[in-house]
């Protein structure tokens, strides 16, 4: 009885291209160096039962607000204040007005940092929006004001950030 089911499973293997194993393949191919006794071990491993410590997790918002807060320290150049320890804010030696950017491009203040940080964290909001977008396909509404309040906070972003970038270099900001 057994041999009959032995000799159906095996034809049925053999009807089906493709269904052996790559040790099978090659087993008759090279009889040499696996020989007739090699096979491959049965093992049963006993069921374990461990003790399951359960412990609440925090959820994916949470988490991602974590990760967001982390990147916006991140950002606003924390290692730098730690290090460099430079002024919140300086003033114009001569006029003794308030200065907002220090006036080389290698250095900050602390305020500027911020600043800048607050400007890419919304870059990124944007781009969030924009795959918010693509989320709401069959929505037409949603997906259109995701997709133009992604767009506008990434260009207000970006020329803010350059227009930072222009006045620290010395330049005019809008040369037209």
């Amino acid at each position: 009885m057994q041999k009959e089911r032995s000799t159906k499973t095996k034809l049925v293997k053999e009807e089906v291209i493709g269904s052996e194993t790559v040790f099978e393949k090659i087993k008759d191919k090279t009889p040499w160096v696996f020989g007739k006794t090699l096979r491959k071990p049965k093992l049963l491993f006993p069921d374990i039962k461990r003790p399951r410590m359960d412990m609440p997790l925090p959820g994916k918002s949470i988490s991602a607000i974590v990760v967001y807060i982390a990147l916006f320290l991140l950002q606003t150049g924390i290692v730098y204040l730690i290090i460099r320890d430079p002024p919140a804010m300086g003033a114009n030696p001569t006029t003794g007005d308030p200065m907002f950017l220090y006036p080389d491009i290698n250095e900050s203040f602390i305020i500027e940092g911020i600043v800048a940080s607050i400007f890419i964290f919304l870059c990124s909001l944007g781009f969030i929006f924009l795959y918010l977008a693509s989320q709401y396909v069959y929505n037409k509404n949603i997906a259109i004001r995701y997709l133009i309040a992604g767009i506008l906070l990434i260009l207000i972003a970006f020329i803010t950030l350059q227009a930072m970038i222009t006045i620290k270099l010395g330049q005019t900001l809008f040369n037209v």
